[in-house]
């Protein structure tokens, strides 16, 4: 008696990669691959739309829909997508392409993202938003930082470089480069830029700016005026060190966060966080504060001014001139001494956790302005 062989398939699997690419500066075509696991046992077909996420149908891409079919042993199936490139510097956009109804095969991911590369230089600024006095009564400006000039000012400022000791004590992801790269004057602004880039065996860069050794404040009335970025993964910080970091170390030097956002949809890209730090009989201590802005709204839409008012009793803490939060000083040491400031974007890390699928890059934070009246 012959036993005669039964064929048997399994049903393929069904991917695409997020694809990277230059806007460019004309209207031109991409091919999107979509893949099999395995060669088609059976004819495959699956849907596929395109759809916004912050990338414009119409001016940046052309909206798509149709029906992908793979035929019986294949295991690549291709579509193109259009671009509409220009020559306006903007933000990186992206878009989705999203798959359903497959035939034949499953979609266990059922969208990929279309990232479109600014490729023509930093984008505009929007310099609307709130805005504080040049002067308040009885007090005096003392030092104005406004990043008017051609490059940055290093009788003022130094850069801090590398990815310092355990990710900057914090686990995070980013090297933070010297020079233009990742920091400069533009329009009257200090753009700091976080970009998803390998350098130094890191997967991101960023600056850090300090005036340690440079410009330090006891007191007054601190306002800067920024512009934040956004997104899952994202730590922008505008804080303070003091001025014996170097010999007593951290925390018995003392911290002031005036500005810490943790970025993420929703809750964190419209809410800000101010906070102290200090040494308690040598073990860390810290006392903070919240505030948001309303649903639908983030601190990357405009402007806003971060501000502290601190004096010998208490250190206050302010959006837009609204008080938030408050801390007893008189009996807290680390806080009766200048300070240094401190600018950066970090990336990942403790406390903001890993970027998500949707943060987008480059990241900017832009400043107005420092001012320190006392």
């Amino acid at each position: 008696m012959a036993i005669l062989g039964c064929e048997t398939s399994t049903t393929p699997r069904l991917s695409a990669s997020d694809l990277e690419i230059d806007e460019g500066h004309n209207t031109h075509t991409v091919d999107f691959y979509v893949y099999l696991s395995e060669a088609a046992p059976r004819p495959v077909t699956v849907d596929y739309q395109t759809s916004e996420v912050n990338a414009t149908e119409g001016e940046d891409f052309e909206s798509i829909q149709g029906t992908l079919e793979i035929p019986k042993g294949e295991s690549v199936g291709v579509f193109t997508i259009t671009i509409y490139g220009d020559e306006d510097s903007e933000n990186t956009e992206s878009f989705w392409i999203s798959f359903s109804n497959p035939s034949n095969a499953i979609v266990p991911e059922p969208y990929a993202q279309v990232v479109l590369l600014n490729d023509d230089g930093a984008p505009p600024i929007d310099g609307s938003g709130f805005s504080t006095p040049n002067s308040y009564p009885g007090m005096s400006l003392v030092w104005e930082e406004q990043f008017d000039d051609d490059q940055l000012n290093l009788q003022d400022w130094s850069y801090e470089t590398g990815t310092g000791s355990w990710g900057w004590g914090n686990n995070e992801s980013q090297c933070y480069r010297s020079g233009t790269n990742n920091a400069e004057l533009d329009q009257g602004y200090l753009r700091i830029t976080a970009k998803q880039e390998t350098y130094l065996g890191a997967p991101f860069t960023s600056a850090r700016i300090i005036t340690k050794e440079k410009r330090s404040f006891q007191y007054g009335r601190i306002d800067i005026r920024a512009k934040l970025p956004y997104g899952q993964g994202i730590w922008p910080a505008l804080w303070m060190l003091g001025d014996d970091y170097s010999t007593a170390g951290w925390p018995s030097c003392g911290e002031i966060d005036i500005m810490e956002l943790i970025g993420g949809e929703g809750y964190n890209d419209r809410t800000v966080y101010g906070t102290a730090h200090w040494s308690n009989n040598g073990s860390h201590a810290s006392y903070g504060g919240n505030t948001s802005l309303p649903n639908g709204e983030i601190f990357n839409d405009e402007f806003h001014v971060f501000s502290i008012v601190w004096n010998s009793n208490s250190i206050k803490w302010y959006v837009d001139n609204s008080l938030y939060h408050t801390l007893n000083i008189v009996n807290l040491s680390a806080f009766h001494q200048k300070f240094f400031f401190i600018l950066n974007i970090a990336v990942e890390g403790n406390w903001p956790g890993p970027i998500g699928p949707s943060t987008q890059f480059p990241q900017y934070m832009l400043v107005d302005y420092i001012r320190v009246f006392q």
